[in-house]
This record gives C-alpha cells, structure tokens and sequence, in this order.
C-alpha cells in the first residue's frame, strides 16, 4: 500500500451539453486546470501569513503533496523506512544510550556527570531526538507533522545534528585547552563517540543529497510550492519623500526713511542700539508724540521683557528692553513683530513702548 489518494477520472465532456443554470463549469484542459488549483490554494490560506484559528495553523504544518510520482523508479528500505532513515535512527539510538555515561573524568578515582545533569542535553542529544521522532512520524503518519516552522523535517534533522556536532566539539576542545593550561584532560570517551555519532548525522542528512545510495531519498520526491518562509524576501522600495507644506507668513517689505516718511525704520544691519534712542525719533518729555499709521513698520523697544506670541496664543520668543524689536504693523492694541530668523508673532501688552 501506498500514500497516493487514488484520483477520480475525469468525466468525458460533451460539446453539445449546455451547463445549468447556477452551475458554473469545470475548468476543461490541464491549463485551467493547474490555474483553477492555484486560485484555489491562494483563496484558501496562502495569501494571509497570520492564521485565525490553531486549526489552520496546524493544517499549514501538515499540508503537502498527498501523491507520489508514478515515473519514479521504486525505493527499497526496511519497511516503511529508507535506508538512509534506518541509519540516522541507528546513528540516535547509539548515541541516546552513551549519552547516560560521565562525559567528564576528575581523575581515577572520581568522576563526572551526564549531560543530562544540566541543560547541555537539550541541544547535545534533545534535538536530534526529536529530528529522529518527526522523521519516523513522517512515514508512519503522511499527514502529520511534516514542517518545523519553515524548515522541512530533514531541514530541521540537518540543522539538529549539525548544532549537537558543534556542540560536541566546543566540549572536547574546552578539554584540548584544559590539557594544554593545567595538564588534565577532562572529556571522557563520551564526548569522542558522540562527536562521531553526531558528524555521522550531518553525513546523512546535510551531505546524503551528494551520496550514491542514500541520496535516492531526495530523488523523485514531488515537487510542491516553497512554504512562504522560505520563498525569495519581496524587493524593499525607498519609501517616497513627500514634501510637507509650512505655512509660513511673508512680511511686507519695510519702508525707507524719506522725508515724507520720516517714521520708516532703519535697515537690521543699522538699527539701534540697546539703551540709544534712534535719530529720527523726536520724542520730549512731556510731550504726545504722534503715532505712525498703522501700515508703516517701524522699531519698538518695550520697558520689561515681554513674550511674542503665535495666534493661538503659544510663545514664540520674547523681546526685552536690550534690543530694538522690529514691528511690522499697528493693530491698535497689539503689534505685530518679525524676529531676526524671519518668525512672525504677536504682541499683546504695548503698554510703555517706545516708537522709533
């Protein structure tokens, strides 16, 4: 017995019936068909990566290919088990049995733990137990368990066996440079067997594609679409820059001091200086000096600090006795300013100010 679903045939399709009403028609050529099969499988969980239910998360661990191919010579093994699966699970059971054995050794008369003393027997002998166990479930039950995440079963049984070689081998070096600095050698014949056993595995696993006689398990096999994981990453795009609008306020142009306007402003590189009174200012002491109009610039010195703001109220900067502020309109009971670095603001308290 196999694991191929045996296959209806298809009904042979007459030109001259007319579909019914509310029926729509089944895809005709094995064009439409392989494009009606792969709507189908987009439609129903490829196009999504999160899962709804745990049901569907499980149902994306265990799809796959429920046919074999038929042009495919046969494949002889022990049972159910390829030849190079009975290897990686005799490879296991050797290596399960000595790990119980003190990989270290204080002398001749005492002696070590186990790796299973610690967390060491996760990585050293857990995972590939686990590798073995996916792959021996794989055979005995086509639709379990057939993905680690993104990795296929004998993707992840490459990379368990490799990491539990890798760790074997930090253990028997640790001992190399416990030899060279205190003259003891602390690996037993442990650490020497399971390094073996575990390189053996990579042999099987990473390598057994390139091998004569074990690499007939990867031949032959259906080819089915990449899981999304593990597919080519989409191209990254420079996001667009998107120039965001300022609202930003152009001030009149100030006027020069003529004659008939004798309440112009200086220029900035000319104005004032903190404490002088400007020249064109004729301003006496007990006297009402008439103010411009509204619509002429001209400098303004307040008596105590006071804070410019925005029109709703937020400060923007502050002026004080020190220096000369530039005014660019009379609103009556308000001025409105321009700071040096082109902010505009408004002045709410003009009490006391000084025109110039």
């Amino acid at each position: 017995m196999t694991d191929e679903k045996p296959t209806p045939d298809a009904p042979a399709f007459d030109a001259t019936d007319e579909p019914s009403a509310g029926l729509s028609a089944e895809p005709t050529t094995a064009a439409d068909a392989a494009e009606h099969s792969s709507s189908d499988t987009t439609a129903d969980g490829d196009a999504n990566v999160a899962y709804g239910s745990f049901s569907e998360a499980c149902d994306a661990m265990t799809d796959g290919p429920d046919g074999i191919d038929e042009s495919a010579p046969p494949q002889y093994g022990v049972g159910p088990f390829s030849v190079r699966e009975m290897a990686l699970a005799g490879i296991w059971l050797v290596a399960f049995v000595v790990s119980f054995f003190p990989i270290y050794s204080y002398g001749s008369s005492s002696w070590g733990t186990s790796v299973w003393t610690g967390i060491d027997w996760l990585l050293t002998i857990g995972v590939p137990t686990v590798a073995v166990f996916l792959l021996g479930l794989r055979r005995l039950s086509p639709q379990g368990i057939r993905r680690v995440g993104s990795l296929g079963i004998d993707q992840f049984a490459s990379v368990a066996f490799s990491v539990s070689a890798i760790i074997w081998l930090g253990i028997l070096w640790s001992s190399f440079v416990s030899a060279s600095a205190a003259g003891v050698f602390l690996a037993t014949w442990v650490v020497w067997v399971e390094l073996i056993l575990m390189l053996a595995g990579v042999v099987l696993t990473v390598f057994a594609p390139l091998l004569p006689t074990i690499g007939d398990d990867f031949r032959y096999r259906t080819e089915v679409p990449a899981h999304r994981y593990a597919r080519p990453a989409r191209p990254v795009v420079a996001r667009p820059v998107v120039a965001r609008p300022t609202a930003h306020t152009v001030p009149s142009p100030v006027p020069i001091a003529t004659e008939a306007n004798p309440f112009a402003p200086q220029s900035p590189q000319t104005a004032p200086a903190a404490g002088e009174k400007p020249a064109a200012e004729t301003t006496v002491l007990g006297q009402q000096t008439t103010a411009p109009a509204a619509s002429q610039a001209f400098w303004a010195l307040v008596p105590v600090e006071r804070d410019v703001v925005d029109e709703s109220g937020a400060p923007l900067f502050r002026i004080g006795p020190t220096a000369w502020a530039l005014v660019i309109e009379d609103r009556g009971d308000s001025f409105v300013l321009r700071h040096e670095d082109g902010r505009i603001g408004y002045l709410r308290d003009v009490s006391g100010v000084t025109r110039g």
